[in-house]
C-alpha cells in the first residue's frame, strides 16, 4: 500500500512536471503580435528608427520641375 502511494505521488509529480514543461514550450512559440497589422506597424516603426526610410531625394525633383517649366515655357513661346 505504501509503495503504491509512493508510485502514485511520483507519477503525479512527473505528470505535473511534464505539463509545466509543455506549457513552457508552448510559450516559446507565442507571438507578441495579435494581428499581421500590428507586426507590420512595429516593423515599419523599427525600420524608421534605424533610418531605412530616410527621404534623401537630392536635387532631382528640382531639376525635373525646372526642365518641365522650361519645356512648357518654350512651347508657349514657339506656338504663341
Amino acid at each position: 500500500m505504501v509503495m503504491e502511494s509512493i508510485r502514485q505521488q511520483t507519477s503525479q509529480a512527473a505528470l505535473v512536471s511534464l505539463e509545466a514543461a509543455a506549457a513552457s514550450a508552448r510559450g516559446g512559440f507565442a507571438c507578441v503580435f495579435s494581428t499581421s497589422d500590428e507586426y507590420e506597424t512595429a516593423l515599419i516603426t523599427e525600420r524608421r528608427a534605424q533610418g531605412r526610410y530616410a527621404q534623401n531625394r537630392g536635387l532631382w525633383p528640382l531639376i525635373l520641375f525646372t526642365a518641365c517649366v522650361a519645356t512648357v515655357a518654350g512651347t508657349v513661346l514657339l506656338l504663341g
